[in-house]
This record gives structure tokens, C-alpha cells and sequence, in this order.
């Protein structure tokens, strides 16, 4: 999806943002983006375990 894009694409994308929220909103942006990320692995981990979990709970049967 995002394979495409460049060096300068990316830089013009980032540009845009900072002038959009401005200096003092982009820490707590990334703040809350990454503790987004956080949360969205933490809860993959819990579905790979529960599944991981099931599939030995079926084999033993």
C-alpha cells in the first residue's frame, strides 16, 4: 500500500502535519499514536496466546 512512496513524499506528508497541529500538539499526537500501537499488540499477543492455547487444549483430546 505505501511501498511508493519516497523520500520526498514522505517529508511533504510530515510538513503538512506539522503546520496542520502545529509544534506544541505533535508530541502529545505521537504520545497517543504510540500508545495506540501499544495496546494493539498487547491485545494481538493475547489472541495469538488464546489460540495457541486452544489448539493444545484440542490436541490433548
Amino acid at each position: 500500500m505505501f511501498e511508493n512512496i519516497g523520500g520526498s513524499e514522505l517529508l511533504l506528508i510530515l510538513f503538512v502535519v506539522f503546520i496542520f497541529f502545529g509544534p506544541k500538539k505533535l508530541p502529545e499526537l505521537g504520545k497517543s499514536i504510540g500508545k495506540g500501537m501499544r495496546e494493539f499488540r498487547s491485545a494481538m499477543r493475547g489472541l495469538q496466546e488464546d489460540v495457541q492455547n486452544s489448539t493444545k487444549i484440542d490436541e490433548k483430546k
